[in-house]
C-alpha cells in the first residue's frame, strides 16, 4: 500500500506526533511525506519528499495570532497551484494531520484521505466546546483541510473514533523529577513580556522559552532560551510546573508526567478555545491573558500541590492499523470538490473571522 503522510508544521506539536508516528507507518506500508506550514521550531527526523509552502498562522506578541502577517504571508494563487501540482493520484491513501493542500488536492482528485489529527477530535461533537459561540471560525476549522473520515486524539475519548494522546517517547521513557522551576511556553507572547510578568513572582525560578530568542540569557529570577527539542525535554522533566498555551501535545504531555499546568489559550484562536474547555474538565486553571488582574490566579497556582499523573494509554499502532484498514477507495467516496469550493474556502472574510 502507498501512502502519503501529509504533515502541518504550523506548531510544534504536529511535528512531535509525527516522529512517533512514522517509523511504525514505514514498517506497515510504503510511504512519503508531505510538511508544509513555517511556523514550527522542531524538526522532522525523517525524509521530506514534498515541502510546501501551504497556509500558516503567525504568532503575534500579544497573546494571538498576528493579523497583518498571516494574511501578507497568505497567497492563494500559489496555494492553489500547489494543490493542483501534489499528485496525490500516485497514492492508495492519503493520511492527513490537518494538512490542507493534500486535503483539497484529494478532494478535487477523489483519492482517499483519512484526517489523522487532534483538529480531527475537536470537530467531534460530544468534544467541549467554549460557552461562546463563534461560527465563522467553526467552519474555517472544519473546512481548512477537510477529510470525509479519520481518526482523532484528544484529552479524552469523546467518541469511538477519538483516541488519547501520542506521547513521545522522550517523556514516556523519562523519569520525572522536581528541581523546583517552572517551564514557560507561551509563543505568542514577546519573551520581554513574559520576562516582566514571571519577575512578579521573585521566589520562582523560571525557563522561559521563547521562538525569538535566539541565544540564552538570565533576567533576574528568568532563563530565556530558544526553542529546541533537547533544552525544553530537559526542562519539562525537571520542573515543578509548566505555563503555556492551551495547544494540545504540551498539556497532554504535562498531565502524563503529573506537573502542575496552567494554561492561557491563544486568542481568536477557535481550537484552543476548544482545548481550553476540555482542560477545565481536569480541574486545570485556566486565564484570557497576561493581564495584571490575573496575578492572584497564577499565585494561587504556584502554591498549589501537584495533581496525580494520567497515564494515557499508547493506543499509536491501533490507531495505525485502524487507519491503514479503513483508508480504501472502497471505503471513502464522495463527490470531488472544485477549485470555486477552495476559492470560497480562503475568502478573507473567513480569515479574517478565524484571526479576529
Amino acid at each position: 500500500m502507498k501512502v502519503l503522510y501529509a504533515i502541518q508544521a504550523t506548531g510544534n506539536g504536529h511535528i512531535s506526533r509525527a516522529n512517533e508516528i512514522i517509523p511504525m507507518l514505514e514498517k506497515k506500508c510504503e510511504l512519503d511525506i508531505l510538511v508544509s506550514g513555517t511556523e514550527a521550531d522542531i524538526d522532522l527526523n525523517h525524509f521530506i519528499k514534498y515541502r510546501r509552502k501551504g497556509l500558516s498562522f503567525v504568532f503575534g506578541k500579544k497573546g494571538g495570532i498576528d493579523f497583518y502577517k498571516t494574511l501578507k504571508q497568505l497567497q492563494s494563487k500559489k496555494f492553489l497551484a500547489e494543490i493542483k501540482d501534489l499528485p496525490v493520484e500516485d497514492y492508495d491513501l492519503v493520511i492527513n494531520d490537518f494538512e490542507p493542500i493534500s486535503a483539497w488536492a484529494c478532494k478535487i482528485k477523489n483519492v482517499p484521505c483519512m484526517a489523522m489529527s487532534h483538529q480531527y477530535a475537536v470537530l467531534h461533537k460530544n468534544a467541549p466546546k467554549p460557552l461562546k459561540a463563534d461560527p465563522l471560525s467553526w467552519l474555517v476549522l472544519r473546512y481548512y483541510a477537510p477529510c470525509r473520515q479519520g481518526v482523532g486524539f484528544h484529552f479524552k475519548t469523546y467518541g469511538n473514533d477519538i483516541f488519547t494522546p501520542v506521547i513521545r517517547r522522550e517523556i514516556r521513557n523519562a523519569t520525572p523529577k522536581n528541581m523546583g522551576h517552572y517551564t514557560v511556553y507561551l509563543p505568542a507572547y514577546d519573551e520581554k513580556k513574559l520576562v516582566k510578568v514571571c519577575s512578579e513572582f521573585k521566589d520562582v525560578q523560571w525557563h522561559i522559552f521563547s521562538k525569538r530568542c535566539k541565544k540564552a540569557y538570565n533576567v533576574g529570577n528568568c532563563l530565556v532560551r530558544p526553542v529546541n527539542t533537547f533544552d525544553f525535554t530537559g526542562s519539562f522533566t525537571t520542573c515543578e510546573g509548566i505555563l503555556c498555551g492551551a495547544g494540545f501535545e504540551t498539556p497532554a504531555e504535562a498531565m502524563y508526567m503529573g506537573k502542575k499546568l496552567f494554561t492561557i489559550p491563544m486568542k481568536s484562536q477557535y481550537e484552543q478555545q476548544c482545548n481550553a474547555a476540555s482542560i477545565k474538565e481536569f480541574d486545570i486553571p485556566v486565564i484570557k491573558s497576561l493581564k495584571e488582574k490575573h496575578y492572584p490566579k497564577i499565585e494561587a497556582w504556584l502554591q498549589e500541590k501537584p495533581k496525580p499523573t494520567i497515564r494515557f494509554e499508547d493506543e499509536t499502532d491501533k490507531v495505525i492499523d485502524y487507519v491503514l484498514s479503513q483508508g480504501t477507495r472502497n471505503n471513502i467516496s464522495g463527490p470531488a470538490a472544485t477549485i470555486r469550493d477552495i476559492s470560497d474556502m480562503l475568502s478573507k472574510d473567513m480569515l479574517v473571522a478565524e484571526i479576529g
